[in-house]
């Protein structure tokens, strides 16, 4: 049988012409997905920028009853401490925490000095869901015991940095005074800047400072900031996660992990992009649990993640006053710490891994002490101590 050469070239080039077409489709369909989420997160940023704006002017308006109300339960540092790690640990995002602690501050509801020991007690408190994570392992015992070790070397971080700087700030302002300098020399050169050209009403006027006018209902106003607050940072996490992290993840360990500081600087922009440390720190305990990742190796990655978290509070300062600058200078300064403390230095950088591995060793024998460890650490003490403070 004798076949035609000119009809095998005619279905070759028509073969190659629907492989194209093809290729053009999933290209335009590609594009048009990567716009879409584009538009998303850009709109889901003026949404925290708008509920930023909406919370700081409700509680410009309730200023004196708010200051006194929490300054009556902050005016002890440590409980100030404890009520951070306990309102981070239910609402589960130390950046929503720490935004909203920002918008205290720039209203003047909170001061500077009041609101440090919050953020300290917001960055023990994210640690929560990294180790409630662990408990998915709990059903193999070997698995669990490097899962809960990977889940608490971050809270262990957090603990034995803030029982290092928390004293400095108590009788020395360390924290407070290096923020305050730095933010009035940020704000110097803004007002330089800003100078030359006039001064318009338009400046003044914001939707917050509207819906505060046209709403009776201040708290009410509150809540709304709040939900929108949490509804923004949560969409933007979830698409950039999906974007960036979601189809590497199988493969994170193979380029990430190489050394220290680039496992640091890993760290540090994925969760600058995520706004959440929870969700990048939670990515540790399954390499950790399944032997992808030695527990040592992720802790530079986990420090990178606690600078990361610190652009929703920077973000959140932007066009706020000097007070809401420095305290989020603040929260940047306090993980800075930690990181010249620790990465430079291997023998201080094995200390958080030794402990969360003999913690982990201890969960093994007897798996209730992580469920004990949770409730104990991020719920029970924090409650009873505030509870106790309000009674004296």
């Amino acid at each position: 049988m004798i076949t035609n050469p000119g009809s095998k070239i005619v279905s070759a080039v028509k073969f190659i012409e629907a492989e194209v077409k093809v290729i053009e489709q999933n290209s335009k369909r590609d594009t048009l997905m990567v716009a879409g989420k584009a538009l998303i997160v850009l709109l889901a940023v003026l949404l925290f920028l708008l509920s930023l704006d909406i919370m700081g002017n409700s509680f410009l308006s309730l200023r004196q009853t708010a200051a006194e109300t929490i300054l009556t339960v902050t005016s002890n540092p440590f409980v100030g401490l404890f009520i951070g790690l306990l309102l981070t640990a239910i609402i589960q995002s130390s950046s929503t925490s720490t935004a909203m602690i920002v918008a205290l501050v720039g209203s003047g509801a909170l001061s500077l000095s009041s609101a440090v020991p919050i953020v300290m007690g917001a960055n023990i408190g994210t640690t929560l869901t990294s180790t409630i994570v662990s408990l998915g392992f709990i059903t193999s015992k070997r698995e669990f015991r490097k899962a809960i070790s990977a889940g608490s070397i971050h809270d262990i971080y957090n603990v034995i940095l803030t029982i290092i700087l928390f004293p400095l700030e108590y009788y020395d302002q360390l924290l407070s005074r290096m923020s305050s300098t730095m933010a009035s020399w940020l704000v110097s050169l803004s007002s330089d800047s800003r100078a030359a050209g006039p001064v318009t009403e338009l400046e003044h006027w914001s939707p917050g400072a509207y819906l505060t006018e046209a709403v009776d209902n201040t708290w009410l106003l509150v809540l709304l900031s709040f939900v929108l607050l949490f509804v923004a940072i949560k969409i933007m996490s979830q698409i950039i996660y999906s974007s960036l992290i979601g189809k590497s993840k199988d493969h994170m360990q193979d380029y990430i992990f190489s050394n220290p500081y680039k496992s640091f600087a890993w760290g540090s922009v994925l969760t600058a992009a995520v706004q959440s440390s929870s969700i990048t720190t939670s990515l540790m305990v399954p390499l950790v649990a399944t032997g992808k990742v030695p527990l040592q190796k992720s802790f530079p990655f986990i420090i990178g993640a606690n600078i990361g978290t610190t652009v929703t509070a920077l973000i959140a300062a932007l066009f706020k006053s000097e007070a809401a600058i420095s305290i989020a200078l603040v929260h940047f300064l306090f993980n800075s710490f930690g990181v010249l403390i620790f990465l430079p230095y291997k023998p201080l950088r094995r200390i958080p891994g030794l402990l969360a591995g003999r913690f982990g060793k201890l969960t093994q024998r007897n798996r209730l002490i992580g469920f004990l460890y949770i409730v104990l650490m991020f719920f029970l003490l924090p409650f009873l101590l505030i509870y106790l403070n309000r009674l004296t």
